[in-house]
C-alpha cells in the first residue's frame, strides 16, 4: 500500500468509496488492473495483491455480493470521478419558470421590452408565464378582448414558442405559459 493512499479519501461525493482496509467484506470479487476479472478472493489475498502491485484495492460494487473490487491507483480513480460527476452536472440544465406582467395599458415600447426579456428566457430554456394583470372594472371586460390583448402581446415575442397552458382566467386575470419550440425566428 502506498503511504498516500488514504489522504483525501472523505472529500466530497466520494465519501462512501471504501479502499484497502477500510473494506468490511470478508470476500471480494477482484478485477485486475488491466481490467481482467481474477475471481472470488479473501479480503487479505487480495489486499496483497494490490501491494504486490503497488496500487490499492478500491471497492467498486459494495452491495453486489460478494462486493466488487477493483485494484487500481485511487488518485486515478478519484479523478475519473469526479470527471464523469462534472460532466453530468454540466448536461444536467434546471428550468424555471418566469414571469412576465403586462396590463391593459402598457406602451407599445413597454410591450416590446418585455417581450424580448421573454425571449430572451425562452432561449435559455425557461418556461414563461404571461400574466395579463386585470384591475377594477377591466376585471368585468369581455373575455375575447382580453384574449385579444393578450394574443396581441404574445405577437411580439421574436422567439419561437409553444403554448405549455391554453389562455384562460386566473384571479389576477389571463394567464398562459409558454415553452421553447426550438430555433430563433
Amino acid at each position: 500500500m502506498r503511504a498516500g493512499s488514504f489522504r483525501g479519501i472523505l472529500e466530497g461525493t466520494l465519501d462512501t468509496v471504501r479502499i484497502n482496509h477500510q473494506i468490511r467484506a470478508s470476500e471480494v470479487r477482484v478485477i485486475g488492473p488491466e481490467g481482467e476479472n481474477i475471481g472470488v478472493l479473501s479480503l487479505s489475498e487480495a489486499l496483497g495483491r494490490a501491494q504486490d502491485a503497488g496500487l490499492d484495492l478500491i471497492e467498486i460494487s459494495p452491495n453486489a455480493v460478494p462486493p466488487v473490487a477493483k485494484i487500481m491507483d485511487y488518485g486515478k480513480f478519484h479523478y475519473t470521478e469526479q470527471k464523469k460527476r462534472r460532466e453530468m452536472k454540466a448536461k444536467s440544465h434546471s428550468t424555471e419558470t418566469k414571469s412576465v406582467q403586462v396590463k391593459i395599458g402598457t406602451g407599445d415600447h413597454d410591450l416590446a421590452l418585455k417581450a424580448k426579456k421573454a425571449a430572451q428566457w425562452l432561449g435559455e430554456g425557461h418556461r414563461v408565464k404571461v400574466d395579463l394583470f386585470l384591475w377594477g372594472r377591466y376585471k368585468y371586460m369581455e373575455f375575447a378582448f382580453l384574449k385579444e390583448r393578450l394574443e396581441r402581446f404574445l405577437k411580439l415575442i421574436p422567439a419561437e414558442y409553444k403554448l405549455a397552458d391554453p389562455i384562460a382566467k386566473s384571479p389576477k386575470g389571463l394567464t398562459t405559459v409558454l415553452e421553447s419550440a426550438g430555433k430563433q425566428k
